[in-house]
């Protein structure tokens, strides 16, 4: 059979066709001369499914959508401190092109021409030419696509003939000592960075790369850590929208990153990654038929970040049972803090002795690091109380994270450090 999710992207892009709000980017001449009747949508599933509709092969260039995944690179090759002594990552309020610093003159996040310029340039590291970097930077974003990107040449000569504003702004952030360094070579590399062509699918694939904590689910290959990923999806949820941020979380609730090409990507961790373009605008620089589109995902498909999931599964399954000389404890379910905590009540209730306790893991998808280290502990006490325990781990989910045995408290305090 073909499967309906075609059928729902078409009715949300049909939906939306008519609309006719806003117009295209004017500041950049190659971008005034879009065609504005363009519209595509894209998702891609955890799997590297990926669904389109519309115009999903049209090629835009990436503009502000390239910001989060400079960020990225940024936060891997320098760590977060060495970032966040240059840019913050609090909401500005202010259109993107505006000077937004904090009192230390730190530009407020990277998801404005300030932050991002000055993102742009700790990408890498400082032996590196120019030319490196920008080739640093196309890599890294075709990493995240899983196909290698090119730049539109005639849009990046089009962006540096009216990026003076842009030039002021890194050499603010030079006067702030606070750029690595030329100016130039910071506003250029993050203009030809904007300028890098992408379609609604690519726009889609990178999302997932994010949403999956970092691991592209066409290639299967880590791009970024997965602390990387939680960061930058923490910064889009609060900055990625400009100046509508707040607006944009309350509606639609996907961590997103808009462009004045038109493009708008989003990323709900672990569910789905969402490439939209349409290149008329709103008075944000958002565009007006992505933004609507995604409204119409986040309520048809419940894709709201803030959505109340649905009571945990109880993670000891109806197949667990007491017999003569020994206990099955079926766990199920991902293994989250709440789930494990469910199971290591159900531990507890078993009395000392010398009793078998068989642990069957079997459909057990998933064991996040803090819900192993309380199931460890967890059997580990079953031993120390005398049971034979024996585990049914046909996935390896608990060999993988089976190590020296320290107490409860001890792997709780190191797992937070490996956050």
């Amino acid at each position: 059979m073909r499967t309906p999710v075609f059928d729902l992207l078409d009715q949300l892009v049909d939906s939306c066709q008519d609309n006719r709000d806003g117009q295209v980017a004017q500041y950049i001449p190659e971008l005034a001369d879009a065609d504005p009747e363009k519209l595509a949508l894209a998702l891609c599933t955890p799997d590297g499914r990926v669904y389109t509709s519309g115009d999903a092969e049209h090629e835009f260039t990436m503009q502000s959508i390239s910001k989060p995944f400079t960020y990225a690179l940024a936060l891997r090759d320098r760590g977060l401190d060495r970032v966040l002594q240059s840019v913050d990552v609090e909401p500005s309020g202010n259109a993107f092109n505006e000077i937004s610093l904090d009192s230390r003159g730190r530009a407020k996040n990277p998801m404005i021409n300030i932050g991002a310029i000055t993102t742009y340039a700790l990408a890498g590291d400082d032996d590196m030419t120019a030319g490196d970097r920008l080739e640093h930077v196309l890599d890294g974003l075709s990493q995240f696509a899983g196909r290698e990107l090119s730049v539109a040449e005639d849009v990046y000569q089009s962006e540096l003939s009216t990026g003076w504003r842009n030039l002021a702004l890194a050499a603010l952030m030079k006067g702030n000592d606070l750029l690595v360094g030329e100016p130039q070579d910071a506003m250029h590399g993050y203009t030809r960075a904007c300028a890098i062509n992408v379609d609604a699918r690519d726009v889609a694939v990178m999302g997932m790369t994010l949403a999956t904590g970092g691991v592209n689910p066409l290639t299967k290959k880590r791009v970024i850590p997965q602390w990387v990923a939680r960061q930058v999806l923490s910064v889009m949820t609060t900055c990625g929208m400009y100046d509508s941020a707040g607006d944009w979380l309350s509606r639609v609730g996907i961590p997103a990153k808009s462009g004045v090409s038109g493009g708008v990507l989003g990323a709900l961790p672990g569910q789905v990654g969402i490439g939209a373009f349409s290149p008329r605008l709103d008075r944000f620089g958002n565009s007006v038929r992505g933004v609507k589109i995604y409204e119409r995902l986040s309520h048809q498909l419940g894709l709201h970040i803030m959505n109340t999931p649905a009571p945990s599964i109880e993670a000891v399954g109806q197949r667990s049972h007491t017999s003569d000389g020994y206990r099955l404890i079926d766990l199920q379910g991902r293994l989250t803090f709440a789930t494990a905590e469910m199971a290591l009540r159900h531990f507890q209730a078993i009395p000392p002795g010398r009793d078998d306790v068989v642990v069957d893991f079997s459909l057990v998808p998933a064991i996040p690091r803090v819900g192993a280290i309380m199931i460890l502990e967890g059997l580990r006490r079953l031993r120390a109380d005398g049971h034979a325990v024996i585990l049914v781990d046909p996935h390896g989910r608990v060999e993988q994270h089976e190590e020296a045995d320290e107490t409860i408290a001890t792997r709780i305090v190191d797992a937070l450090d490996d956050v």
